[in-house]
């Protein structure tokens, strides 16, 4: 059995780069680019620190770009209205490596839900005018991270149809009953 202290000898600390790096490569949007395509991404992305109870962006709010969590906890929120009150529905809770508002990155429509942090939380934030910029400059680098945006949303939208279709399927048979 070897002691904390050998194990640590020789181990070098990654780099705030390599995190980051880190971070882009494990998103599938940016996934099948080369390290020098990742790298260009990089000097695009902007890191922001959060702190508990801030929130990253807010539903009905223009979405203007993606995060990626390096570090800490979000919580999509989607806000609903019935009759005089409003209640919070928690639709997923977000870890380190996991991503969120991609699809703001194809249009400026208004955000969905909110995302709100329930942790001191660390993010790498790409933004849609830094996209556009990217497709004008280097048309293939952006062509292939909006092809992946696409590949991500057509597999979101086949399991959404699909517990549609199991929905449909159930209350169909409640129906019938």
């Amino acid at each position: 059995m070897t002691s904390v202290l050998w194990r640590s000898i020789g181990r070098k600390e990654k780099t705030r780069e390599e995190i980051m790096m880190e971070a882009l490569h494990n998103v599938n949007i940016f996934r099948n680019l080369s390290h020098k395509e990742l790298k260009e991404v990089l000097d695009l992305v902007y890191q922001r620190v959060y702190k508990k109870g801030d929130y990253i962006f807010k539903q009905g709010h223009p979405g203007n770009g993606m995060y990626i969590i390096l570090k800490g906890t979000i919580q999509i929120i989607q806000e609903k209205v019935e009759g005089d009150t409003k209640k919070e529905e928690i639709l997923v809770t977000l870890h380190s490596g996991d991503f969120l508002g991609e699809i703001s990155l194809l249009d400026e429509a208004p955000r969905s839900a909110s995302a709100y942090c329930t942790e001191l939380t660390e993010v790498l934030g790409f933004f849609r005018g830094d996209l556009l910029d990217l497709l004008n400059r280097k048309p293939e680098l952006g062509s292939k991270i909006v092809l992946n945006i696409a590949r991500v949303l057509g597999e979101r939208l086949r399991v959404t149809n699909q517990l549609l279709a199991e929905l449909q399927e159930k209350q169909q048979k409640e129906d019938e009953s």
